[in-house]
């Protein structure tokens, strides 16, 4: 059976900054920097971040949340590309003169905009599906190596899906082929650069909401509310 509705304290404020690290990382993703040899967005500096949350609301509060959550997360960020689209589309004021600098920023091709969305749709039901089924399996040990192989696993989908949507046709192979691997390896490493703040706040998470959910009898259908 599906664990009961049931109130938490801190699941609001975690599905807020989710959503937080969502939306920052939308608008900043359109500057690009060079990192060594690699040429990168600086949305990798706050995306690895909404893993990081999933993570931790399938680790405590198991799939059934987490999918809500990452259902708020893609509304949330309809939401923002219509007004973002409708702010642009407005007259500015005629002693205005930075249009063609807010479009640079805000403004999305509709093309870099489907990958993104539906790369984050997937790569984070994978995560969370991931990361589920490995806390069963374990038994609830080896939390780190369960979180690093679920981020393994989500961003790896997130980053084949979201590079060649976005590029494919537009950079050469061989140079798809490096980002897409350069980010897959980074979010890793971030991921794991974080492990000494994320499992002692997974610790306190569980032990203040009373929750330590194993989806055991779970229905992972991504489309059932």
């Amino acid at each position: 059976m599906e664990q009961t509705a049931k109130s938490y304290r801190l699941l609001p404020a975690i599905t807020g900054l989710f959503v937080a690290t969502l939306i920052i990382a939308e608008t900043t993703a359109s500057k690009l920097l060079s990192v060594g040899p690699m040429t990168l967005s600086a949305a990798i500096i706050i995306f690895p971040l909404s893993y990081l949350f999933n993570d931790i609301l399938t680790e405590v509060y198991g799939y059934r949340v987490s999918r809500k959550v990452i259902w708020t997360g893609f509304a949330s960020l309809i939401l923002m590309i219509f007004c973002y689209e409708g702010v642009l589309a407005l007259p500015g004021a005629d002693f205005w003169k930075d249009q063609a600098a807010f479009q640079t920023v805000l403004g999305n091709l509709p093309r870099i905009v489907t990958a993104s969305m539906t790369a984050y749709f997937v790569g984070e039901f994978c995560n969370s599906f991931a990361l589920a089924k490995f806390k069963v399996k374990m038994e609830g040990k080896l939390i780190s190596l369960r979180f690093v192989a679920s981020t393994v696993v989500g961003e790896f989908v997130d980053s084949i899906i979201f590079f060649p949507m976005a590029f494919y046709g537009v950079l050469p192979n061989a140079t798809l082929v490096s980002i897409i691997l350069s980010s897959w390896g980074l979010k890793i490493l971030w991921e794991i650069a974080a492990l000494p703040a994320t499992l002692p706040f997974v610790r306190y998470l569980k032990r203040i909401e009373h929750e330590d959910h194993y989806d055991r009898h779970t229905d992972f259908n991504p489309f059932k509310f």
